[in-house]
């Protein structure tokens, strides 16, 4: 495939008790790397796609063992910057059953967060790329990044390479007093297609799907079609919206499904019950990097697009860590209706 692609955003050093321990239990932390652009990039790669991960990371053995981490599986780190003090962190305590996952962010004064407009040469990044992938979690994290994702796109746009979001609300990171809807929009307003889960549209722009209650654990997929519309209304360059729906029973149990909205017609992904949940974390973005892959080699077949997308980002959730080490005939494997988890000798 000649298609190649490039993804913006933080990666950070995560940090988790282990099996299922709380914060206050911990004695010793599992180490490795995750981000929501770095983990659609390691999904890319594993699926044959060229994927350039771009970030700013320190100069020193932390950032070293990061890059080491991201090019084992086969991401291409030579356009990341270094400079700054120090890779941002993030905690995460594992849920079960009725308790939910908690996540504790350790990353302000992060290399990426102190970056200057600037700092990444956007020509030369997007040279021979066909696909730009940022996610809303970047200009969350201050002014300069919203800033730095605007000359981003900006630049993809002029030179004709197609724009992916992931809305990807975190309430916790809009902290530095402007409004996400206003920041969002102007970034989203230079997007092909825009990616989210089942409330990001209603987080950032107030846009809602009728009558549906995401606590309740039962979410109508026919419902989001007026979010999709809705989006294509407020930002007339978005070409497609997809959207996962996730239906949680409880931590350890959920329903996982997805819809892709073509501006004609909603499709409605598979819906499968995970019944035991070993890593929820990057669910999103394997949902987002197998959209990606589906535009790229199924094109105009959106029930396939949307299929393998839930597939693979369903497999996601047996799999420790941020990302997802899935192979394509895995995902197609799973998208055949092989749900039986038989080994394979």
């Amino acid at each position: 495939m000649s298609e190649k692609v490039v993804t913006f955003g933080e990666i950070m050093l995560r940090l988790s008790p282990p099996s299922y321990l709380r914060f206050i239990q911990a004695r010793t932390f599992e180490v490795i790397y995750g981000g929501g652009e770095a983990n659609v990039a390691v999904s890319l790669a594993n699926f044959g796609i060229p994927v350039y991960y771009v970030t700013r990371l320190p100069q020193n053995e932390i950032g070293d063992a990061c890059i080491q981490f991201l090019r084992q599986y086969g991401v291409k780190t030579n356009k990341i910057i270094r400079g700054g003090d120090r890779l941002g962190i993030y905690y995460l305590e594992k849920g079960a059953s009725t308790r939910g996952s908690k996540v504790i962010y350790d990353r302000a004064n992060s290399s990426i967060s102190t970056a200057k407009i600037g700092m990444f040469e956007w020509d030369k990044i997007f040279e021979e790329i066909n696909w730009f992938h940022w996610t809303g979690i970047t200009p969350a994290i201050s002014q300069d990044l919203a800033d730095i994702c605007l000359e981003a796109v900006k630049v993809a746009k002029n030179k004709g390479v197609f724009i992916s979001c992931d809305l990807n609300y975190r309430s916790k990171l809009w902290k530095y007093g402007k409004k996400p809807s206003d920041i969002m929009s102007e970034l989203v307003n230079y997007c092909d297609l825009a990616i989210g889960n089942e409330e990001d549209a209603d987080k950032v722009f107030s846009i809602k799907a009728p009558e549906t209650d995401i606590s309740s654990g039962k979410i109508n997929a026919q419902k989001y079609k007026f979010v999709g519309e809705q989006l294509m209304k407020k930002f007339p360059n978005l070409k497609n919206i997809a959207i996962t729906l996730r239906g949680s029973i409880s931590a350890s149990h959920n329903t996982w499904s997805g819809v892709l909205f073509n501006g004609d017609k909603l499709y409605i992904g598979p819906n499968y019950d995970i019944t035991q949940i070993v890593d929820r974390v990057g669910g999103g973005d394997s949902f987002a990097a197998g959209i990606i892959f589906g535009f790229l080699r199924y094109k105009d077949d959106y029930q396939k697009i949307l299929n393998f997308a839930v597939s693979a980002s369903c497999l996601k959730h047996t799999i420790y860590g941020d990302f997802n080490l899935v192979s394509i005939d895995e995902v197609l494997k799973l998208m055949g209706g092989d749900t039986s988890g038989r080994v394979s000798r």
